[in-house]
């Protein structure tokens, strides 16, 4: 007789013994398996917080799918094995989802190059420099917040990769590096106005030069490659009546990074040539009207 055909028949004799091991078998196979997915978890999830939820999550799992395991053997329905499994992949996918979506995230940012290290972008309300991107987070350096306009806050953001998915991304290097910024200047009614546009259009076109050349082929690389229309990249100015002052709206572009300097220059440059007008040109403020109250007189014999 065959060494097989002796196994088959002591499997045959012993069903009892065989379950058991087969049950033991599976048991090890699930620790195992949990205790791996731990390591990998311990391993690749840098944040405190995620990798302690994520291991617990995995641990009550390998519990849960013992105890199912367990359940379904002795009641004698090992068939249904497979719906352990399948609770087991469920509960997996539901407990790491935001791990699953990070990951995926930081393929999707890859691939399509959504952004880079270097770009500044805003994402889930958070406007900052990426300066790194890894496979489960992008790290930013914040800017703006309590601080005003476009300087650093000094707090270094990290953000899960999962929010590529789940909302808008404004990116202002990728492809075109140039913002379009603007200001208003009140004029006092009674100024020369041809003159204060001259000024104000002159200076504008000394001090953006350098940008508008560089921007006009960018910009003309941007309606290439998107369905968009033509922009006028030159400074525009454009006159609005109102009841204090006439005023005058100053749109350019500008480096996405230099928007705070380029404007402080341009006013800066504005004031010095009204200035130099000799109240040709005069900047206006709020004003109040005050309106002369009548002289009462009130005869006090006549109201006795």
């Amino acid at each position: 007789m065959h060494i097989v055909d002796v196994v088959k028949n002591w499997i045959a004799d012993n069903p009892f013994v065989v379950g058991i091991v087969k049950y033991l078998l599976w048991v090890l196979f699930i620790i195992i398996v949990i205790k791996l997915t731990r390591r990998v978890l311990r391993r690749r999830i840098t944040n405190t917080s995620a990798r302690y939820k994520s291991q617990k999550g995995i641990e009550i799992l390998g519990y849960i799918l013992l105890i199912l395991l367990s359940l379904f053997y002795f009641s004698g329905s090992m068939k249904n094995f497979t719906i352990a499994i399948g609770v087991f992949t469920a509960g997996i996918a539901f407990t790491l989802q935001e791990l699953i979506l990070s990951l995926a995230g930081s393929v999707y940012i890859f691939l399509v190059k959504v952004y880079k290290p270097g770009d500044r972008i805003e994402i889930n309300g958070i406007k900052g420099d990426v300066i790194d991107v890894d496979s489960i987070y992008t790290t930013m350096m914040e800017i703006g917040q309590w601080v005003s306009s476009d300087n650093y806050s000094g707090r270094i953001v990290k953000l899960s990769n999962a929010f590529v998915f789940k909302g808008p991304i404004y990116n202002y290097s990728q492809d075109f590096p140039f913002i379009w910024d603007e200001f208003n200047l009140p004029i006092k009614y009674g100024s020369d106005i041809e003159l204060a546009k001259l000024i104000v259009i002159k200076i504008a076109r000394k001090i953006l030069s350098d940008y508008t050349l560089n921007s006009k082929a960018k910009w003309n690389d941007v309606v290439n490659k998107y369905y968009i229309e033509n922009a006028e990249v030159d400074p525009a100015l454009a006159i609005t009546l109102n009841d204090n002052w006439i005023q005058f709206n100053l749109r350019y572009i500008v480096d996405y990074k230099k928007r705070r300097g380029t404007k402080d220059v341009l006013n800066d440059e504005i004031r010095k040539e009204i200035y130099l007008t000799n109240g040709k040109v005069m900047l206006a403020s709020t004003t109040l009207e005050l309106i002369k109250i009548p002289k009462l007189e009130v005869d006090v014999n006549k109201a006795k």
